[in-house]
């Protein structure tokens, strides 16, 4: 609710101005072990995540201003056509700003070039911080993403819709969603969700019920999937999807 009032202030002061086991059985108790210090640790690393958040709203909140659930990063890729390498790729990531209050969304956003001013190829990603727009990254590797493609005249309505929904925490499963690209190719634009777990096959259907719910997709929209790993075997992004819904 608070996102929709800073837009249409936002807005507002803009037309007064212009008018994102494999296990192995063979040794069961160093298994067991491994696993008791991992859960160990990963409770020890989510409990002061959770302290790090606290701390971090109630910091902006004596700011007088209104923090967000979670912390997001824009970083911004252009890539030279024909170049698919993947060091050439991580070296073509640019980190743009980061923000985690609904005031520092909006300074944000205002001042991003529109999609339909972006040269082609390019990809524009938003992720909660802490995650990098790459399959390998630990939060990705085993998940995947919903691919929408989108005519070109259209694109930059659906992804500001897409982006005031994940930064308002509007998305089912939003624990389980890394971030978002847009990517502007030649003939079409493509927006694309990532989310943590491909295996999780609830939370993935999930995830796509409630990106036609909020988006509004109109029926003649196909909604592709594709798990990173399969990414990573074809070097491809949104070639060979597996599942459409």
């Amino acid at each position: 609710m608070e996102l929709v009032v800073e837009k249409k202030e936002s807005d507002s002061n803009n037309n007064n101005n212009n008018n994102g086991n494999n296990g192995d059985n063979s040794q069961p108790i160093l298994e067991s072990s491994s696993s008791s210090w991992s859960a160990t640790v990963g409770s020890s690393n989510n409990n002061k995540e959770g302290e790090d958040v606290r701390e971090r709203q109630a910091r902006d909140l004596r700011a007088g201003l209104h923090p967000l659930k979670y912390k997001f990063v824009f970083w911004y890729t252009r890539r030279t056509p024909g170049v698919r390498t993947q060091t050439s790729y991580e070296d073509n990531i640019k980190k743009i700003v980061e923000f985690s209050t609904v005031e520092g969304f909006w300074v944000c956003y205002c001042h991003l070039a529109r999609p339909s001013s972006l040269p082609s190829p390019t990809d524009l990603h938003l992720f909660k911080d802490g995650i990098r727009p790459l399959w390998e990254d630990s939060a990705n590797c085993n998940g995947g993403k919903w691919i929408i493609r989108f005519k070109k005249v259209v694109s930059g309505r659906f992804w500001e819709d897409l982006v005031l929904a994940l930064v308002g925490d509007q998305l089912d499963y939003g624990d389980n969603i890394c971030g978002a690209v847009l990517s502007i190719r030649f003939n079409e634009d493509i927006l694309s969700v990532w989310n943590r777990n491909a295996s999780d096959h609830q939370a993935v259907m999930a995830l796509r019920d409630a990106i036609k719910r909020h988006l509004k997709l109109p029926h003649g929209y196909v909604m592709e999937y594709k798990p990173h790993d399969a990414s990573l075997r074809d070097n491809s992004s949104y070639r060979n999807t597996w599942l459409r819904g």
